[in-house]
């Protein structure tokens, strides 16, 4: 219970001083204070998809990955499990489904800077464009796994696809916008050549902002995972 007041009381300040401190960007002007929550919502998108094909790899593999420690020194162990374990596609599920919440979001927050910055919610920019290809890819997803009744099928279909479907992320969240022409201010953050910025106290808001934005991720996907398991346990007891 500790985690989640400390948690909230972090994200409390984060959020105080994301509006207390200067913009990120001057040029840009105040705007790109939604950096704040824009990046880190695009950033758990890609996290959350890549946790999905993980565990989508794990379902169809049967290999089994655990963190061990040894010397208070964590590292990680691979061993041959079960093959076909439910619970990887339970877990691939959950984290493509808050992917897709994180993905809307990072979404709808753009539109809210491009209404501010462009005169538009939308207007079909390369980057608001990859993004919508990827909801739709996602999307896609669901909607197999609500097409399919028998449960072995309904994962191991899911599996593969969840698989295939991340491998246009990266393409669709940092290559294509990069290819071509585009409005969204590319070196916001990240200049071309690779180097933050931002700096100080701004600096310390913004990688504040990705960690605690990790951590709320982390914990709602444990929740979904406890959630789930709860619901196999009744549908067990159902079918008993």
């Amino acid at each position: 219970m500790w985690y989640k007041l400390v948690l909230f009381v972090l994200m409390s300040i984060m959020i105080y001083f994301s509006f207390e401190l200067p913009a990120p960007q001057q040029q840009i002007g105040e705007s790109s204070r939604i950096f704040y929550y824009h990046i880190p919502q695009a950033w758990i998108c890609v996290i959350a998809f890549a946790m999905s094909m993980f565990y989508a790899i794990q379902y169809l593999s049967g290999i089994c990955f655990k963190v061990k420690w040894f010397m208070n020194i964590p590292y990680l162990t691979i061993s041959k499990g079960e093959p076909r374990q439910l619970k990887y596609d339970d877990k691939a599920m959950i984290a493509a489904k808050l992917g897709f919440i994180f993905c809307v979001l990072a979404t709808v927050t753009g539109a809210m800077f491009a209404k501010v910055t462009w005169g538009m919610y939308w207007n079909w920019d390369p980057r608001q464009t990859s993004i919508f290809i990827l909801l739709l890819i996602y999307g896609a997803y669901f909607a197999l796994r609500g097409a399919i009744e028998i449960e072995e099928k309904r994962a191991a279909l899911s599996a593969v696809y969840s698989i295939f479907a991340f491998v246009t992320v990266p393409f669709l969240i940092f290559i294509v916008p990069r290819m071509v022409p585009t409005l969204h201010p590319n070196d916001s953050i990240i200049s071309e050549d690779l180097k933050f910025n931002v700096e100080g106290a701004i600096s310390l808001v913004f990688f504040s902002s990705l960690a605690l934005f990790t951590v709320l991720y982390i914990w709602l996907f444990n929740i979904g995972v406890r959630v789930q398991l709860l619901v196999r346990k009744k549908l067990e007891q159902e079918d008993l």
